[in-house]
């Protein structure tokens, strides 16, 4: 689950990690109010009026209505309203957006942390993941912060770094010490980076994430080190450790498809192919793609229906794929070891007759428990249904539909 800068942000002070300060406000009316309320906290007298939306590359993108940046500077709380108005409201197209953008239901009025002092800010890159090859977390970071960092990774890539964390012991201190060291820190700002390493990884162990990303980590002119960014991923599985967490879900910023999949309990990821598939277990999904790219498709979703799919579950899997007007055929690959073929096979011709005329072809792949009576139900249906018994006769079948 994906969260808001602010949230995030919000997840880390939990932690003892320092972050930049601000406001979140969904009214244009409110905005005066509420900087004039951070600057009694904060003191600053210079904001950054951020858009909170899921996507990266805020600063650079634009919102499309007023042409104004994601992520922009309001010198005076005489200037907030304006740069609220230029954001709040409209949609903001990144590189991470399709060309409509993502309607900005939300700004963040933060305090300038940019400020003069005895020593120049710096920008740092930080993160907080799993290497699924090695099966432990990792810190990696770079002192090219601020910056795309598969841009720095693909020309500079000795300035990446990258600590493993034994799981067994966690984040020890001469790793922090090492990290701060590799960033060309000394003195004060040497032991707060310390201090915020080590609190970052107790933050993401704490809230079972499965990512932290801080671009940038900030060294303020004052030697402080605080997270001027936050772009935090959860781990749905462990939400219901965390119900105050699992709260902080923002449909509106889904894809609606998802959205829909995940209230009727199936597995479902949306792609840009042209042939759906409806299937009962990750694996098999996995291969009927395979099926569909070998017969010369492309595949149009990854859709599991669980080892428990009755009709009524079919049914809605066939509303969510018929959304999408690339599909030009569905392929439906069910192997009977929990569920009965038959049953599905009668889902599959229930669900026709309630939908109505389905505009595209249908193949049917029915193996296992009760495989040959749910083929008879699909061959005696008279639909636009065509059955299959072997994986290669799906394919053709596939081939023959799309050509």
């Amino acid at each position: 689950m994906n969260l808001h800068e602010y949230q995030g942000k919000s997840i880390l002070q939990k932690f003892g990690v320092s972050v930049q300060r601000g406001v979140v406000v969904d009214k244009i009316e409110d905005a005066v109010a509420s900087a004039k309320k951070l600057t009694e906290e904060t003191g600053t007298s210079w904001y950054v009026v951020k858009a909170q939306i899921h996507a990266g590359g805020r600063g650079k993108g634009k919102v499309q209505e007023t042409d104004s940046n994601g992520v922009v500077l309001a010198k005076g709380i005489d200037h907030v309203e304006e740069k609220v108005k230029g954001i709040l409201g409209g949609h903001l197209v990144t590189a991470q957006t399709n060309g409509k953008g993502k309607k900005v239901n939300k700004v963040l009025i933060a305090e300038d942390v940019y400020y003069p002092g005895v020593s120049e800010p710096s920008e740092f890159y930080m993160s907080v993941l799993l290497d699924r090859e090695k099966g432990r977390n990792i810190i990696m970071y770079s002192t090219e912060g601020g910056m795309d960092i598969e841009t720095v990774a693909e020309k500079t890539p000795h300035l990446i770094f990258k600590e493993e964390i034994d799981p067994r012991v966690g984040i020890q201190g001469f790793q922090a010490r090492k990290i701060a060291f590799n960033l060309g820190l000394s003195g004060d700002a040497f032991k707060q980076m310390t201090i915020f390493v080590t609190k970052l990884y107790q933050a993401y162990e704490g809230c079972d994430a499965s990512m932290f990303e801080i671009n940038p980590v900030l060294k303020t002119s004052d030697n402080k080190v605080i997270a001027v960014d936050a772009k935090v991923t959860l781990d749905g599985n462990a939400l219901y450790r965390h119900p105050d967490y699992a709260a902080m879900r923002d449909i509106s910023e889904e894809d609606p498809l998802d959205v829909e999949a995940g209230e009727a309990g199936l597995n479902f990821v949306k792609l840009d192919g042209n042939v759906a598939c409806m299937v009962n277990g990750a694996g098999l999904a996995m291969a009927t793609m395979d099926i569909i790219k070998y017969s010369g498709g492309n595949p149009a979703n990854f859709l599991d229906v669980g080892g428990t799919a009755d009709a009524e579950r079919v049914e809605k899997a066939f509303h969510i794929i018929l959304k999408d007007p690339n599909v030009k055929a569905i392929l439906i690959n069910i192997f009977g070891g929990i569920v009965r073929c038959d049953r599905v096979a009668q889902g599959v011709v229930d669900a026709y007759k309630n939908i109505g005329n389905i505009p595209v072809p249908i193949i049917v792949r029915l193996q296992g428990t009760n495989a040959v009576e749910a083929k008879k139900l699909i061959d005696e249906s008279g639909l636009n249904v065509h059955s299959a018994v072997l994986l290669q006769e799906a394919a053709d079948k596939v081939k023959q539909v799309l050509a």
